[in-house]
């Protein structure tokens, strides 16, 4: 029976997953930070014969070529994909043996150029099945990453390709895709399973229940929406065979050079949670609480190449920040601080900003309400009178803004809140809606689209 470990990576909704039969290994899609492989094989007592991926990603930089060359084994990757490094080159047809396990190769292009399937089966039950962007649970890996202009081209390949691989395997093959579970690679919304099987989706995914192509090309082109800017960059740097994640100390910065950067305009980062940094901060900082979207907003925001300090109530909260950004090739955020604001600040007056709720912006004639969701949650429904721009382009357009002071809201309270830090940081006067924008329609004016 093939046995499965998953290495989940919640704050940008992938998985990678360690596939065994007891003893021998192959690793799929792994993470940059590999040492939560290491401590799986280890933990298991599992000799690691293979790297497998699935494809050039586009969300993170892998740690296959680092975890490969650190075990000496063969790293699997397309053969059509043009990259600077030796590599176990695999295509469609390609059989793979590790011990007992026969891994089947099928090409799945769509979500890439390259994407690949890996079909594991050991002889003694039903095969698991790695689908890395192609076919996830409920729906399927996003397809304008590649290029916008062919779009519909690889939407209409990645619509084949998962009809291609349901029917080459028995519905019982258990599905481990790595996309899915909240990352902006997957296109639309997915089930919201924790597993699936393929004659699951053969019953609930729209690629495999929409017999009409032309159909589902329309509805998944429809449902894309804006991604992180530095996906762009990923792709380069997975071709480049990327090193480990460098995850040694970060350089504690003092307060006078704290101060200087701050002075310089740096872009430097309070991690604390959204309400504490409202409360008290320091002038200049961006806030981007440690969390689950950490990394997705800092890299979609930050400049590409610009220093990055980093604050934090603890050194705890600094290592999980610098792991999250490694992840995205962050490689060394270029300092931190720790301890409260007032600690860390050099002789300079510490901000504040008030928060407020949709139904105490109710109760505000004439509220500047500045709405920073993206524009297909808007289109859904939005404040009237609201003015729109969406958080991944606020740093360029606060300059559209008027000078009253500005209401900030998204849907749940995590975007707004680093808006208003942008808005802060920008000397405007800033108050920040820290609610659910479900609760919006109770005490204000919802526009909604005629059905």
């Amino acid at each position: 029976m093939v046995e499965v470990e998953t290495i989940v990576t919640e704050e940008l909704g992938d998985r990678s997953y360690v596939v065994h039969d007891g003893a021998v290994a192959a690793v799929v899609d792994p993470q940059r930070d590999i040492d939560r492989v290491e401590d799986v094989l280890a933990r298991s007592g599992l000799e690691c014969a293979a790297v497998l991926e699935t494809h050039l990603h586009n969300d993170y930089v892998t740690g296959g070529y680092a975890l490969a060359r650190s075990r000496s084994v063969p790293y699997a990757v397309a053969a059509s994909d043009d990259v600077a490094f030796e590599r176990r080159a695999v295509a469609d047809g390609d059989v793979l043996v590790f011990g007992s396990l026969r891994v089947a190769v099928v090409a799945t292009p769509g979500h890439t150029d390259g994407h690949l399937a890996y079909v594991v089966a050991d002889g003694s039950g039903p095969p698991a099945v790695f689908t890395g962007g192609s076919l996830l649970y409920g729906s399927v890996g996003r397809t304008d990453l590649v290029d916008r202009a062919r779009t519909d081209e690889l939407t209409r390949a990645q619509y084949r390709s998962v009809r291609r691989l349901s029917g080459l395997l028995p519905p019982d093959s258990a599905l481990y895709p790595t996309h899915g579970f909240g990352s902006f690679c997957s296109s639309g919304a997915t089930s919201g399973a924790t597993a699936s099987t393929i004659g699951d989706e053969r019953v609930r995914n729209g690629a495999l229940v929409t017999d009409d192509e032309d159909a589902f090309v329309a509805a998944l082109v429809a449902g894309l929406t804006a991604y992180p800017a530095y996906y762009a960059r990923m792709g380069p740097r997975n071709r480049s065979g990327p090193g480990a994640a460098d995850l040694s100390p970060v350089t504690p910065v003092d307060r006078v050079e704290l101060a200087r950067r701050l002075a310089a305009g740096e872009w430097v980062v309070d991690l604390r949670a959204r309400t504490a940094y409202a409360k008290e901060h320091l002038g200049g900082t961006v806030g981007i609480a440690v969390g689950d979207q950490f990394s997705t907003y800092v890299g979609w925001l930050l400049p590409d190449g610009a220093a990055l300090t980093l604050l934090a109530e603890s050194d705890a909260d600094v290592r999980s920040a610098q792991r999250q950004l490694s992840r995205i090739g962050i490689d060394r955020p270029d300092g931190a601080a720790v301890g409260p604001p007032g600690g860390l600040a050099a002789g300079g007056p510490l901000r504040s900003y008030p928060t407020t709720t949709f139904a105490a912006l109710a109760a505000v004639p004439g509220a500047y309400v500045l709405d920073v969701r993206r524009d297909d949650e808007r289109s859904a429904g939005a404040i009237a009178g609201s003015v729109h721009v969406p958080l991944h382009e606020l740093p360029g357009r606060i300059g559209e803004l008027d000078e009253r002071t500005v209401f900030v809201h998204c849907a749940m309270g995590t975007r707004a809140a680093i808006a208003a830090s942008l808005l802060d940081r920008a000397g405007r006067s800033v108050v920040l809606v820290d609610d659910d924008f479900t609760r919006a329609g109770a005490a204000l004016e919802v526009e909604r689209p005629r059905r």
